[in-house]
Order: C-alpha cells, then sequence, then structure tokens
C-alpha cells in the first residue's frame, strides 16, 4: 500500500472509532457536553499522534485494531489540551482547526468541562482496550499517563505560560517543547510498540528517540509557520509568539538556522528507525513533516 493510501485508511479507522467511542448521549439533559466534546474531536486535523502510534504497532507487528482505543485515547488527550491551550487564561486563541475554538462556540466553562470530559473519557477508552494481555493494556495507560502528565505535556505548558513576555534560554526553550509537544509524540511512538508486545529495551528506546526528535522538528517547523504560514492554510491565527512576545526558536537561532536544524532532526528521527530494519511509512512521514505548511 502506498504512503497516501496507508496514511487515508488510518485516518478514516481512526475518525470512524474516535465518533463511536465520543457518540454516549443519554437523553438525561447534559448531553450538550458530548456536543462540545465532538465539536473539537472530530474537527479534522492531522492525526499525527494517533497514526504514529498505529505506525509503530504495524512496525511491531502488532494487530492495529487491538491498538486503537489507545490511539484514539490519545487523539482525546491531544483534544483536551488544544481546547483548555486556547482558553483567554491561557493562549487566548479564537480559531483552531480552520473554525472558533471551543469556548467561542460553547463557553468558556463548558470549554473547560468539554477538556476534562475528553481527558476522563481517554482513560477510560484506554482501559477498556480488548484483546491485549492486562499487563501490556496498563503499561500502555501508564505511558499515556506520564506523558501527559505534570512530568510531561502539562509541564511544558506550565513553562510556557511562565515563559510569556522574556527571553529565555535555548536549553530551558527545548526542555519546554520537549514537554509540551515532544512528549505526547513520543508517547505515541512507545504506546505502538507496546500495543503490539514489544517490550525490548533498545528498540523501545529507538522508538522515543524517533517521537522526541520528530517532536522537536515539528515544534521548530510549527514556530516557522506562525511567522511565515497563512492562516487560512494552518487553520489557526499566526503571529501569536511575536502577540505574546514568546522566546521562539526563530527569535533565538534565527529562520535559517531553524530551517536547517528541522532537517537535522528529521535525519536523526529518520535514523533512528533503523533498529527495526526501517520503515518507509514512517520515514515517508518524518519527511513530509519537514515540508508542511500546516
Amino acid at each position: 500500500m502506498s504512503f497516501d493510501a496507508q496514511l487515508q485508511a488510518d485516518i478514516a479507522q481512526i475518525e470512524s472509532a474516535l465518533a463511536a467511542y465520543l457518540s454516549c448521549e443519554t437523553g438525561e439533559g447534559y448531553d450538550r457536553i458530548f456536543e462540545a466534546a465532538k465539536y473539537s474531536a472530530l474537527a479534522g486535523g492531522k492525526r499525527l499522534r494517533p497514526v504514529i502510534l498505529l505506525a509503530f504497532c504495524r512496525l511491531c507487528g502488532g494487530d492495529t485494531h487491538k491498538a486503537m482505543p489507545f490511539a484514539c485515547a490519545l487523539e482525546m488527550i491531544h483534544t483536551y489540551s488544544l481546547i483548555h491551550d486556547d482558553l483567554p487564561c491561557m493562549d487566548d486563541d479564537d480559531l483552531r482547526r480552520g473554525r472558533p475554538t471551543n469556548h467561542k462556540v460553547f463557553g468558556e466553562a463548558t470549554a473547560i468541562l468539554a477538556g476534562d470530559g475528553l481527558l476522563t473519557r481517554a482513560f477510560e477508552v484506554a482501559a477498556g482496550a480488548a484483546g491485549l494481555p492486562a499487563p501490556q493494556v496498563l503499561h500502555c495507560i501508564r505511558l499515556l499517563g506520564e506523558n501527559a502528565g505534570m512530568n510531561g505535556m502539562i509541564g511544558g505548558q506550565v513553562l510556557d505560560l511562565a515563559s510569556e513576555q522574556q527571553h529565555i534560554p535555548l536549553d530551558r526553550l527545548r526542555l519546554l517543547q520537549k514537554l509540551k509537544t515532544g512528549c505526547l509524540i513520543r508517547a505515541a511512538c512507545e504506546v505502538g510498540c507496546v500495543a503490539a508486545g514489544q517490550e525490548d529495551e533498545l528498540l523501545l528506546a529507538k522508538a522515543r528517540e524517533y517521537g522526541e526528535k520528530l517532536g522537536l522538528a515539528f515544534q521548530i517547523q510549527d514556530d516557522i509557520l506562525d511567522i511565515e504560514g497563512d492562516a487560512s492554510v494552518l487553520g489557526k491565527s499566526i503571529g501569536k509568539d511575536a502577540r505574546d512576545e514568546k522566546s521562539t526558536f526563530p527569535s533565538l537561532l534565527g529562520l535559517e538556522e531553524c530551517r536547517a536544524l528541522v532537517k537535522q532532526l528529521t535525519g536523526e528521527a529518520v535514523g533512528a528507525l533503523e533498529a527495526f530494519g526501517g520503515s518507509v511509512f514512517l520515514t515517508e512521514l518524518a519527511l513530509r513533516l519537514v515540508e508542511r505548511v500546516n
């Protein structure tokens, strides 16, 4: 199967599974929360994290249908973080995935609860994964929690808020983005392996390396697009970093060095796949992200 065909097949399955997992309305008077959660979760997007998770599961010889609950759980966690990140008390953004942000449509209180609901539903879905040994399921749940939590994505968000309107050194920025952006991408790689039954520490370390390198390259490209991108193509506001006076990779390194760094990190990510005998799909995915415009 070609890269594009595999990518579209994976995304279609992810979309279908997400819709099923979030269609649990009761008719008891609080169904607006399901509407709000689905508004953001089913709004499209690249589905990068669940796609990577399924690709690593496939690479390790696993059954992607059995890994789908973890892929959807990861996408729910990512979407909850976007809903909360867009709130006025955080990044205060009006546009996400080409549509008004959740709080602009449903109000701040419901948006907060929609994010809370997606986070909670994520672990409910992951815990219900069928056909896998309990230790495997538990390992996957632990990885999701570790990478989404206070020593992972949330820790990065805290650093991000603390870094507004001030100049921070490059090593601090690297840590911020390793946590905020990189952890969920790293989780996708490792959970995909574990869901396939792969527990070899060397291979898990190489999967994490792919995720960390790709995550940093992805964020630097995001910083570049915040300067040079087109909001109608990106589906979100541009110029936010300058508006919020945030230190970014371009502000510290300049655009040309950032472009070179994205290519270097992408090459290192692809190199990590050699431990698995290589992966045409994951290699192509990394290379396409270097050239992305959204």
